[in-house]
């Protein structure tokens, strides 16, 4: 990554569009061409896409348990879809063309309807050649409200992703690019945090919200300027908060952290060459009234607790440079088979626990997302571990999830490095 001049600073703060607060009446979300300005001020604005005018989408709010309707009107000049990363929610509503909803067309609507079944930090994207939808800008947040919130001053999202782009801030549109696709992907040469609020005070305790939207890029962040904790991963309560240290996130991966704020807040991805700002979230003031107490942890989730699994099933990632060869017709492929094939993965009865090993014999890391679901990582010693939607599965490396499939209908399980699933690195299951 070039940092020459494209280090964001303080200056420069890139914030999230007001939130969008679901009501009665229905939300509503326009795809379309917009004009952002990513690169810092004075240098040139970028033509994309996004929605409702900016880029990221609005921040979309909305309450635990209470039926929310979204029009998605397709402003482009090719389909879309919308997929709700990480919500439980109706297979209908997924947003994945063939397995569950037909494309919405060039200035055609279509009504998403879903009750959020978990509080957390989830967010929105295009899901139709979605390394390249989202790589030009669909992407957004997606907050589902605690009932009982924690006792924080600020609730601030941090959206992280990057973008490959000339000096005029012109976009580079190699996205289906051959070298790109068969090794890390779609990567960009400059990196940002929005922040959806610049300013805090010096005292206040704050929950941040980190979401990596990045099509392809895992951002290992530090944060300066706080102490505080982990407290939440891919939208779901940790059971007792853990001491913050450096986070590494795959693409799709979101943390909460509840923190206290010493100074300026910075967001530095660690890079070979040091230290990258992403954002900087700057202190005017100081809180003198906020005493300090622990940090507790969030109510916590209502997953089913798994059984003995039923099944026990291997998925091997196989394919891209230096990869051996494979049965696929793609780049990438799962069990020798590249893209969706005619018949599924894996076959479930509603409730059954799935034991499912993933073997990465790829020489690069995949993040792998399972749609409709979260599941429970296994440890080493084989005890459950973190709760997810997607997991980071390192080159070279195996990893073992447990999955209470409780979630009718046909769902969508892939790289979610875009490229690599753009690539022929996708599959599905079928839950009945």
């Amino acid at each position: 990554m070039n940092r020459r001049q494209f280090l964001a600073s303080a200056s420069a703060i890139a914030v999230l569009p007001a939130p969008s607060l679901a009501a009665p009446d229905t939300l509503r979300l326009r795809a379309e061409a917009v004009t952002q300005q990513i690169l810092p001020d004075g240098d040139g604005a970028t033509s994309m896409l996004g929605f409702n005018g900016s880029m990221p989408g609005p921040t979309l709010r909305m309450r635990r348990g209470e039926r929310v309707k979204i029009d998605v009107e397709n402003g482009l000049d090719e389909g879309t879809t919308v997929h709700w990363h990480g919500i439980r929610l109706e297979n209908q509503m997924d947003g994945v063309p063939v397995l569950t909803q037909d494309l919405i067309n060039p200035g055609d609507t279509m009504t998403y309807s879903f009750v959020p079944p978990d509080a957390g930090t989830f967010w929105y994207h295009s899901h139709y050649i979605s390394h390249e939808q989202a790589a030009r800008g669909m992407i957004g947040p997606l907050i589902v409200e605690d009932d009982t919130p924690p006792d924080v001053d600020h609730d601030i999202t941090v959206l992280l992703s990057d973008w490959h782009m000339q000096e005029d801030g012109s976009l580079v549109e190699s996205y289906s690019n051959m070298h790109n696709l068969a090794h890390g992907g779609y990567m960009g040469n400059f990196a940002r945090a929005f922040l959806s609020q610049a300013h805090v005070r010096s005292g206040d305790r704050v929950r941040l919200r980190l979401i990596n939207a990045a099509t392809n890029r895992i951002f290992p962040v530090t944060i300066s300027g706080v102490t505080g904790h982990i407290v939440a991963l891919d939208g779901m309560a940790l059971a007792a908060p853990r001491p913050l240290s450096e986070i590494v996130l795959a693409p799709a991966q979101r943390v909460d952290l509840i923190v206290d704020v010493m100074g300026t807040v910075g967001f530095d991805m660690t890079t070979r060459q040091g230290p990258y700002q992403l954002a900087a979230l700057t202190t005017d003031g100081a809180n003198t009234d906020r005493q300090s107490s622990p940090i507790s942890p969030l109510a916590g989730h209502d997953l089913p607790r798994p059984g003995e699994p039923t099944q026990h099933l291997t998925l091997t990632m196989m394919g891209g440079a230096m990869g051996g060869r494979h049965g696929g017709d793609n780049i990438w492929a799962f069990n020798n088979v590249s893209d969706l094939a005619e018949d599924p993965f894996g076959s479930f009865q509603r409730g059954e626990t799935v034991r499912i090993t993933m073997v990465n014999d790829t020489s690069f890391p995949h993040g792998i997302h399972l749609h409709g679901h979260h599941f429970f990582e296994v440890g080493e010693d084989g005890a459950l571990g973190d709760v997810r939607d997607t997991t980071l599965v390192e080159a070279g490396a195996s990893r073992d999830i447990i999955c209470v499939f409780d979630n009718p209908g046909r769902w969508l399980l892939h790289c979610h490095m875009l490229s690599h699933a753009f690539g022929g690195m996708r599959t599905w299951v079928t839950v009945a």
